[in-house]
């Protein structure tokens, strides 16, 4: 069984690398959006990018920095075959997974007026925003010290291989299929 992990900065393209093992390899993709949109709908919060944060955060503090992780993990185990789990937000999740053995962490970038079109075309609950809150989110989210917020900047530079994802999502699946060697 292998686990890889997506990592990546908002509308940089993990959804299109996930996408791909589950057509083109038959991974099982574990969402930790999913998983975060459950919780925040048993607290009754509007789903929303502040809501995951917020749970997302309070899980971990109450937790583990791992703790979305290892349930999906978790998850993942109990079915079997290899697994994708996106999207790894803290360098406690990327640490956890790695001590689990046969982990392989992709994470995905691209400039940052590209990856702001492409979450407007797709216009999921939580990118109806500005790009001035898109630039405000993805601050937040790139770097801090507490083990429990998200921390991309860290997972980016903890990942096996590195994507830049400037281009069409078939530029994207050859780098992607150039490099699954190494998984």
């Amino acid at each position: 069984m292998k686990i890889v992990g997506i990592t990546g900065t908002i509308g940089a393209g993990k959804g299109t690398i996930v996408d791909y093992l589950v057509k083109e390899k038959g991974f099982m993709h574990y969402s930790v959006r999913s998983y975060l949109i459950e919780e925040i709908k048993k607290r009754g919060l509007p789903v929303n990018r502040d809501s995951m944060t917020k749970v997302a955060n309070d899980l971990r503090a109450k937790h583990s920095p791992s703790y979305i992780i290892e349930q999906l993990y978790n998850t993942s185990i109990n079915r079997g075959g290899n697994a994708i789990i996106e999207s790894i937000r803290t360098p406690g999740e990327v640490e956890f997974l790695k001590r689990q053995g046969n982990f392989y962490l992709i994470a995905v970038d691209a400039d940052s007026k590209i990856r702001y079109k492409r979450i407007s075309k797709r216009a999921s609950s939580t990118d109806g925003i500005s790009y001035d809150v898109f630039l405000a989110n993805e601050k937040r989210e790139l770097s801090t010290t507490d083990p429990n917020k998200q921390n991309l900047s860290s997972c980016i530079n903890m990942a096996d291989i590195v994507f830049n994802n400037n281009g069409s999502m078939d530029e994207l699946n050859f780098q992607l299929e150039s490099q699954l060697q190494v998984i």
